[in-house]
């Protein structure tokens, strides 16, 4: 077990069955925590519970959207500078270290850099395209929590996503990510074209053994932020059919262990059918944008950010959500406002409401 004093009481990262639990002052003692030091005084800004961390600006995939705008020019950050940033990390508390890139798996030092990360009592996950996976590098990632492959679907929904075709280069990493016994999920964009194919898509990621889905909304970030944007976003309709495909197809993956996740960018999209349900959100931890709170971010050039889509000079963020309709929202503090990269970029740069969620379309809709 490993906990981390807070204001509140504490956070608390158990490892059978592996979750991170935020307990209050008395649910701190009763596990013997001993924050009183903390408890006395004025609370402090808090550490993010999570740090992504690029390891790398280098990738030879060329992914249509990328939002990082990796690129084959790029450079593998030095050894010496990501374990300082592990070191920083692991001092303020940080429980998960995310490392992407960039592909990571370009770096030959990579499972050493988890085993770094673990010994300072930090868990690692990773993110990769799967391209370039090999039976010797699946199994270089068994010091890894879990390993994230990049998969938005067969042949032809990947290339509609991503504009390659590396849909088998994802399957295929899967396949030796099993056979070496290393845990992963797949990580999967939803877009106009993506969506029509979830349920298959999904489906098709458990047969080859991943244990969890994350699913992530198109954000217009890095190659991504450009007109082609609002051809790739989820259409009206899609957003409203979001809750009931959701609970479809956790419905229907549960029974086999299988865990659906979405990303804190995806809860504005869900304001309608989750509205009534602040209270049980808030007791489960489910929260909307959590950039520069709960998250925070390493870019490969040393610089910190708020979130991965946000870059270094947006890291002191204003009051977010604050205007109407949000300020009246029974959702507020579960929502936050949205997704901020959406915001900035259909807000000209500025902060304001996600333009997206349903509730902010109808308000501005009259």
């Amino acid at each position: 077990m490993k906990a981390r004093v807070e204001h509140f009481g504490a956070w608390v990262r158990t490892e059978s069955p592996p979750a991170l639990v935020a307990l209050d002052r008395d649910g701190a003692r009763a596990l013997g925590i001993d924050g009183e030091d903390v408890w006395s005084r004025e609370p402090d800004e808090s550490a993010p519970l999570e740090a992504h961390v690029a390891v790398t600006s280098k990738c030879h995939v060329g992914c249509d959207g990328c939002y990082l705008d990796a690129r084959p020019e790029g450079a593998h950050v030095p050894r010496e500078d990501l374990e300082k940033t592990i070191d920083a990390l692991a001092a303020r508390g940080v429980f998960t270290i995310a490392f992407g890139g960039g592909e990571p798996l370009l770096r030959d030092d990579l499972g050493e850099l988890a085993e770094y990360a673990r010994a300072r009592g930090v868990l690692p996950v990773v993110t990769t395209s799967g391209v370039g996976m090999t039976r010797i590098k699946a199994r270089a990632l068994r010091s890894f929590s879990q390993v994230n492959v990049s998969y938005d679907g067969e042949d032809d929904v990947y290339r509609a996503v991503r504009a390659m075709p590396f849909a088998h280069a994802a399957e295929r990493a899967m396949e030796l990510l099993r056979e070496a016994g290393v845990p992963f999920g797949v990580n999967v964009v939803l877009t106009r074209q993506s969506f029509p194919a979830l349920d298959d898509t999904i489906a098709r990621a458990h047969e080859r053994g991943a244990r969890e889905a994350q699913l992530l909304r198109y954000k217009p970030a890095g190659r991504g932020a450009k007109l082609d944007y609002f051809a790739k976003r989820l259409s009206r309709d899609q957003v409203g059919e979001l809750a009931k495909a959701l609970e479809r197809i956790v419905c229907r993956m549960h029974p086999f262990g299988f865990r659906v996740r979405v990303d804190c960018a995806m809860v504005a999209l869900l304001s309608d059918a989750l509205y009534d349900r602040g209270r049980e959100l808030r007791a489960l931890g489910v929260f909307g944008c959590e950039a520069g709170a709960m998250l925070s971010a390493v870019r490969a050039d040393g610089r910190r950010a708020p979130c991965s889509f946000l870059g270094p000079s947006e890291d002191d963020l204003a009051p977010h959500g604050v205007s109407a309709p949000c300020a009246t929202c029974a959702l507020r503090d579960v929502c936050r406002g949205g997704c901020r990269a959406v915001a900035r970029f259909l807000n000209d740069g500025r902060d304001g409401p996600d333009p997206e969620c349903p509730r902010v379309v109808a308000h501005r809709e009259g």
